[in-house]
């Protein structure tokens, strides 16, 4: 999750439009993000570049999660810096705009440390973007970092059916924003806010919208997704499991995801949705963080090594055939030899197909950074790669344990070879499949022929005679 991405933003080219160039850092919630500050961007008729050299817009999309996110930021505000000064050397005007969570948490100092930035703009007021950049036209620096009263979703503007079409057949959607737990490693709370739920009408119009475009699978967003909460046509209370349902009967919506999850609201109306939808994808992202008890107390998980273990059974007892993935961080503050001995203990009783693993690094204005008791960082690298080897033998033995078996796989895109589509599998691996097995958009099943590093390979994809065929090449 801690990968930069540059975001999709439709290319829509109209005559005389501003170039924007968008460049995402983060989570999938930021990439939806981008592409919905693009279509807004859009609508005013901007048009998109993968050329940061020829953009009249360069916007960067913020992550605050990893350790001198900030300063990252800034080095490549320095970067851009000298491309805006080349620009103005040819005539060409150039504004650029910070958003995203490190704007939210840092937009008067951004301002102040680089004055190349026009634009700070935080997560809660994208639909304000256009209306910053006016300001910023008439000469403005802008920062728009208040949590905005109003619902942004309800004013961003919808994307086109051509333009859902262009980023491919899955597609992510926000649900819920921010978080009430305040673990004490997070910045999360401060940066997206209260936990706030988008209306289930609203939802389920866009994921209408999305699936009358061609998308065939869609990923429900959220700080914690699983907290979600709205009311049915009758007024009743319903959670997330009941949202999915509704999502379910939406026609040509063949698969749903969600992430990110939180073990304290894994309530059993969500697990009757892994059990009772074969729509719900059999892959579940449920971080646990730790395995010590004294440390989940710590960081302010408010579960224990046990209860998290006890989620689990009930969750593969309704879905034998699901795959787990967590988040694990090593060296949090008092992390002694026996807690981090703990985790490695949980790691081994659940037996993931995919983690995501850190070492603790401090986020300034969050409890964990003002704790005593740090790790060095000499023991947090000893101990995160010990964590890490155990997870890629896990995940490895999971792939190997699909091979020989059917898999329905969506096609997704062409592959790298000749003769090759390449889709994702129920467990979100990349599967590269020979061309005759299907087109973009189709659901086709495919017996797994072999499993590499990080991807999946059907029968048939291995070209017959290809001396120069590296199979490593094949991940998508």
């Amino acid at each position: 999750m801690s990968d930069t991405r540059q975001a999709t933003v439709p290319p829509t080219r109209q005559a005389g439009s501003r170039k924007v160039f968008i460049k995402t850092y983060g989570c999938q919630m930021n990439v939806y993000d981008s592409q919905r500050m693009g279509d807004a961007l859009a609508k005013g008729g901007y048009v998109a570049t993968e050329a940061m050299e020829e953009a009249d817009l360069v916007l960067l999309n913020t992550c605050h999660i990893r350790e001198k996110a900030a300063e990252k930021i800034y080095s490549e505000l320095g970067r851009i810096r000298r491309l805006k000064a080349d620009r103005a050397l040819a005539g060409k005007g150039t504004q650029v705009a910070v958003a995203g969570c490190v704007a939210q948490a840092e937009g008067e100092e951004i301002i102040a440390r680089a004055p190349v930035v026009d634009l700070v703009i935080g997560p809660q007021t994208y639909h304000r973007l256009p209306q910053a950049l006016s300001r910023v036209d008439r000469g403005e620096r802008v920062v728009e970092t208040d949590h905005a009263v109003e619902d942004k979703f309800a004013h961003l503007p919808e994307a086109s059916r051509r333009e859902i079409r262009a980023r491919g057949v899955t597609a992510f959607l926000t649900v819920q924003e921010g978080c009430d737990k305040f673990c004490t490693f997070c910045v999360v709370p401060y940066t997206r806010g209260a936990e706030a739920s988008r209306p289930l009408a609203r939802i389920v119009d866009e994921a209408k919208q999305l699936a009358d475009a061609g998308v065939r699978e869609v990923t429900l967003l959220g700080q914690n997704v699983n907290a979600w909460h709205g009311e049915d046509a009758a007024g009743r209370p319903i959670g997330l499991g009941a949202l999915l349902f509704a999502l379910a009967e939406i026609p040509g919506l063949d698969r749903l995801r969600y992430t990110t999850s939180h073990p304290r609201d894994m309530d059993d109306a969500l697990i009757a949705a892994h059990r009772d939808l074969d729509a719900l994808m059999p892959y579940l992202h449920l971080p646990v963080q730790a395995g010590s008890d004294r440390i989940l107390k710590a960081m302010n998980r408010r579960h224990t090594a046990a209860d998290y273990l006890r989620l689990v059974e009930r969750i593969r007892a309704a879905r034998p055939d699901i795959a787990l993935s967590g988040d694990f961080i090593v060296g949090f503050p008092g992390e002694d030899d026996a807690d981090f001995e703990a985790t490695m203990q949980l790691v081994e009783a659940v037996g993931y197909a995919s983690a995501f693993s850190f070492k603790y690094s401090p986020r300034p204005g969050t409890p964990g950074a003002d704790m005593t008791g740090h790790v060095g960082e000499a023991v947090k690298g000893e101990r995160l790669a010990r964590l890490q080897d155990l997870l890629r033998r896990q995940q490895q033995g999971f792939s190997e344990s699909l091979v020989g078996r059917r898999l329905d796989v969506l096609v997704e895109k062409p592959g790298r070879h000749a003769g090759q589509v390449v889709g994702r599998s129920p467990y979100l691996q990349p599967v590269v499949m020979p061309q005759s097995a299907g087109s973009v958009g189709d659901v086709v099943s495919v017996a797994i022929a072999a499993s590499l590093a990080n991807s999946l390979i059907a029968e048939g994809a291995m070209p017959a005679a290809s001396p120069a065929f590296q199979p490593a090449g094949l991940v998508a």
